[in-house]
């Protein structure tokens, strides 16, 4: 059997203030060929489905139909919710759905898996909604973390796959131990930092079909993440988006192979002064790009995003890091103040305090000269 493994699709965020929609529709359609093309089985959504619990209109369209698309390529999807959907508005979709679209978000029916056979027997894939603790502890006292309430659905999962026999496939939403996310892109499922679920807890499967992490990653062979099919961070731009094909034979897990999406515009973060960005033809290959650009300057520059975008039409981000200060420790404004010995050195120690140690210019040194000197025949005159 094979099965595609998926997570993350955010439909509905935004990049940059940019939105998302038409591209990512591109590359899940570009997913929809691969499953026609490789006789794809079973896709598997692993959670945040949407960025937000109240999508808009294009964010339900979307979704309905990239599955119908899948479903009409010949696979059966199983769809669960992650930290960012809405349990209740993603498990209403489920039933506006064709055959063959298995939304899964109710709690309480994670032991009754979407069974499908092939010529080995039958393969049930569990899926796990995203379990919030504190509203789990009716069902399940005692549960405080992530760890515990995973723990407590993996052991359904287990006590009724035992039952049944044949293979089984896991599908949960979560931060699991090894993992590296990206910096302020996931968001915690936990307020106040990770909550964190051992790997220990995915045992007793063929295949741990996990999402929440936006780049892909092995924790075991048979213990996942695919990762986001679309960019949605200049920090996670050289980490490559796809899914996992994953085979599962008579004895459980197979072949994984790694299926590359395409990527709509590349991520790029250019560093340099200002003037050479604007200029310099190294950086004309990048034209197209989303371009977070980093200028050198020592001092901030007139409207830079104006003046990048002219070059540079997707130009999302622009930062200021000057060159590193000077080594010796900073001396605070006060004590600046106090060793000027004339109006001159005043304006000095003025402009270093706001420009992090950057003093005045000659050019401008030579105007504040002309300028207090003005000041002083006009004092004199009076």
């Amino acid at each position: 059997m094979r099965i595609l493994h998926t997570s993350d699709w955010h439909i509905g965020r935004s990049f940059h203030g940019h939105a998302t929609l038409d591209a990512l529709r591109g590359v899940l359609d570009a997913l929809t060929a691969q499953v026609r093309e490789r006789d794809v089985d079973v896709v598997i959504v692993a959670g945040d489905v949407f960025d937000s619990a109240t999508p808009a209109a294009g964010a339900y369209t979307l979704l309905t139909d990239a599955l119908r698309g899948i479903a009409d390529a010949g696979a059966t999807v199983v769809v669960t919710s992650g930290n960012h959907d809405s349990a209740a508005r993603l498990g209403f979709q489920s039933g506006l759905l064709r055959d063959g679209v298995h939304v899964l978000t109710d709690p309480s029916a994670i032991g009754s898996p979407v069974t499908v056979h092939d010529e080995h027997g039958a393969v049930h894939v569990y899926g796990i909604p995203f379990l919030e603790p504190v509203l789990m502890r009716g069902e399940w006292p005692g549960v405080r973390s992530q760890a515990d309430v995973l723990a407590r659905a993996m052991d359904i999962v287990r006590a009724d796959a035992a039952t049944r026999g044949g293979r089984t496939v896991a599908v949960a939403h979560c931060f699991a131990a090894g993992v590296e996310p990206t910096p302020h892109l996931e968001r915690d499922i936990q307020q106040g930092g990770l909550d964190i679920v051992p790997l220990s807890t995915f045992a007793g499967v063929d295949y741990a079909a996990l999402g929440h992490i936006h780049g892909r990653q092995q924790l075991a062979p048979h213990m996942r993440y695919a990762g986001a099919p679309l960019h949605y961070s200049f920090d996670e731009g050289h980490k490559p988006r796809g899914s996992w094909l994953v085979e599962l034979g008579a004895d459980g897990l197979g072949e994984v192979e790694w299926m590359p999406l395409p990527v709509p515009r590349v991520l790029t973060t250019l560093t340099a002064t200002l003037d050479e960005l604007l200029t310099d033809e190294r950086f004309a290959a990048h034209c197209d790009d989303w371009v977070r650009a980093v200028y050198t300057d020592a001092l901030p520059q007139r409207e830079p995003m104006r003046r990048l975008l002219a070059r540079f039409p997707y130009c999302a981000e622009v930062r200021h890091t000057p060159p590193a200060g000077r080594a010796h420790p900073p001396r605070t404004y006060a004590e600046r103040v106090a060793s000027a010995r004339n109006d001159s050195e005043l304006v000095d120690a003025f402009l270093a305090h706001v420009r992090d140690g950057e003093g005045a210019s000659d050019r401008e040194a030579e105007l504040v000269r002309e300028l207090l000197d003005d000041r002083v025949r006009a004092e004199a005159s009076a």
